[in-house]
């Protein structure tokens, strides 16, 4: 992990001054939030199941197969790994949930063949995700700002689907639509905080958005147009963006 992560700084601009770096540092604490937000749905509708399933818990935990089990634990290691390092202590947090990540990745990779063309898009997402938080710049890790703004995004982006999924809510959230707007929001706020016209920031999103184009992906049953509808609220939102920077410069 040690040698990959040199070698992704190296080829992304390890100096946190350079361009790239910079673009990494930003992009690096939303796509562990975004990871985080799959994994910890993923745990929650595990565990809504098991509650509202009439059958005992001990008899759908004895029923349990390994597989799932692992999938639990590395969705487990991500979140936790996500939370530790979003509040300070990012190289074991990150080292934590990479590892997480690229142990989904081999699992689906493996489950692949017999899952059908659906568990390729987590595959992907895993891989790219841990790639994103690798290519951080050593001396622009844990900045305490970004952390804050990328926990915030992750509750918020998890926290409704959830009661949805335990039926506290009677209205759904149809193809993981929601997780993706919050992270295009979050993009958006950020830009207008710093007035800007929020392209490297909104990049920034995109770039940390694999885990939930997954879970939509995943979410929609393989079907592409309600995912490429999802796809449109980055590009929406930064023109959007864009255009209320433009605005406010001419004010």
């Amino acid at each position: 992990m040690g040698l990959a992560a040199a070698g992704l700084r190296r080829r992304a601009a390890g100096s946190a001054g350079r361009t790239e770096g910079r673009f990494f540092a930003l992009a690096a604490p939303f796509a562990l939030a975004a990871g985080a937000v799959d994994s910890g749905l993923h745990l929650t509708r595990w565990y809504a199941g098991l509650v509202l399933s009439p059958a005992p818990v001990g008899v759908q935990l004895s029923a349990m197969d390994a597989g799932s089990a692992l999938s639990l634990l590395l969705s487990t290691l991500v979140c936790v790994g996500a939370v530790i390092a979003l509040t300070g202590r990012w190289a074991l947090g990150a080292g934590a949930a990479v590892c997480g990540l690229l142990g989904t990745a081999v699992q689906g990779a493996v489950a692949a063949p017999m899952s059908g063309e659906g568990a390729v898009a987590p595959v992907v997402a895993a891989l790219l995700t841990a790639a994103v938080v690798l290519a951080c710049p050593p001396d622009r890790r844990g900045d305490r700002r970004l952390s804050v703004a990328a926990g915030t995004m992750a509750l918020v982006a998890w926290f409704p689907v959830v009661v949805v999924d335990t039926r506290a809510f009677g209205v759904s959230t149809d193809y993981g639509a929601w997780p993706m707007l919050v992270l295009a929001c979050t993009g958006a706020a950020l830009a207008l905080r710093a007035r800007s016209s929020g392209l490297r920031k909104l990049g920034a999103m995109a770039v940390a958005s694999p885990p939930l184009v997954a879970y939509a992906y995943t979410d929609a049953w393989g079907d592409p147009w309600p995912v490429l509808g999802i796809l449109l609220l980055l590009p929406l939102v930064a023109a959007l963006t864009v255009v209320v920077h433009a605005v406010r410069h001419r004010i």
